[in-house]
């Protein structure tokens, strides 16, 4: 099974902009005038341009925005060194709201893309997950 990654934005070139220059990723297809594909991670991330106020699905309650929120999937992106890795996202437009922490398994960030996205940047250390392993 593969999986591909969706993120909802609100402008599409500047959502290829901020992925490419704040991951390292590069463009890939144009799908139509809607949907940008994006390479160099595990999985491709397909960006998909959604108005704001549309709703997700006909006759949706909720409707989109692209302030801060909250979603229980969110990407975590696995990088050799966190610290250079938030002051490149930052530099592309993220922003952090929570400082590199150090755990026994790794470093962590917690940072927003300027879509109202969260993610975090993980770093690994020593033997990464197993060291919470029994």
């Amino acid at each position: 099974m593969n999986i591909l990654v969706n993120v909802d934005v609100d402008d599409l070139d500047r959502g290829v902009r901020f992925y490419t220059e704040a991951f390292g990723l590069r463009a890939g297809r144009r799908l139509g005038e809607g949907v940008a594909e994006l390479l160099g991670a595990s999985s491709p991330i397909y960006l998909l341009a959604k108005p704001p106020g549309s709703g997700a699905f006909p006759g949706a309650a909720k409707r989109r925005h692209y302030g801060r929120h909250w979603t229980p999937v969110h990407l975590d992106f696995v990088v050799d060194d966190v610290e250079t890795s938030v002051a490149r996202a930052l530099g592309a437009g993220a922003t952090l709201e929570q400082a590199p922490a150090t755990h026994v398994w790794g470093k962590l960030a917690l940072l927003a893309d300027p879509f109202g996205n969260g993610f975090c940047l993980l770093q690994f250390l020593g033997r990464g997950y197993d060291e919470l392993a029994a």
